[in-house]
């Protein structure tokens, strides 16, 4: 599979460099945020939706920035763009469903600040991606994430039922299962080849 191709830049981001498991990026949406699948699910939309205005702003913010000759102005303008996204999702998601609006609590806000955004953002610029190469990279991302809380979230869902000891409960086995996760995604890592 071509290194600049589609499939392989969106299976790139979503499996073999997944931003939580393998890059560590937005460790705090996927501790926090992971204790239920349902609000995991709706985070993980919530966040791809932003990815996705996010991937695509950024790549018209940086051709202009470039035929200006202003690149230096990159990464304010890549963290406007973040934030307005987010205020989009909080305000539909407060009109129209207030429940999970209360579910995701203070992470909903988060997402401004969730260094996956960002890094996609900066990541897509420096790989310079072309407009389809940038919605794929972001989809990849954005399904990369969904599918690292789904998975935490199913994992603690299902130990809950459990009867653990004292000492491996609460904090302390939401770390132990986020390095297996990890751990289990490295093993992806040989699949992409040096094309990081």
């Amino acid at each position: 599979m071509e290194a600049d191709s589609l499939t392989f830049i969106f299976l790139n981001a979503a499996i073999i460099n997944n931003f939580v498991l393998a890059l560590f990026l937005g460790i705090c949406p996927f501790l926090g945020v992971s204790g239920k699948i349902q609000t995991a699910w709706n985070m993980g939309l919530a966040t791809m939706f932003v990815m996705l205005v996010s991937s695509t702003c950024a790549y018209a913010i940086n051709k202009i920035l470039i035929a200006w000759d202003i690149e230096f102005l990159r990464l304010i303008c890549y963290i406007a763009v973040i934030a307005s996204a987010v205020q989009l999702v909080e305000m539909v998601m407060k009109k129209y469903s207030p429940a999970l609006f209360r579910a995701l609590g203070i992470f909903l806000p988060l997402i401004t600040t969730n260094c996956a955004i960002l890094g996609l953002a900066l990541f897509q610029t420096f790989r310079e991606y072309n407009f389809g190469q940038s919605l794929a990279f972001s989809l990849g991302a954005g399904t990369g994430f969904t599918l690292a809380l789904m998975l935490m979230a199913g994992l603690r869902e299902r130990l809950s039922l459990s009867n653990l000891p004292t000492v491996s409960q609460g904090a302390a086995l939401s770390l132990m299962l986020a390095g297996m996760l990890s751990l289990a995604f490295m093993g992806f890592a040989g699949l992409g080849g040096d094309h990081g």
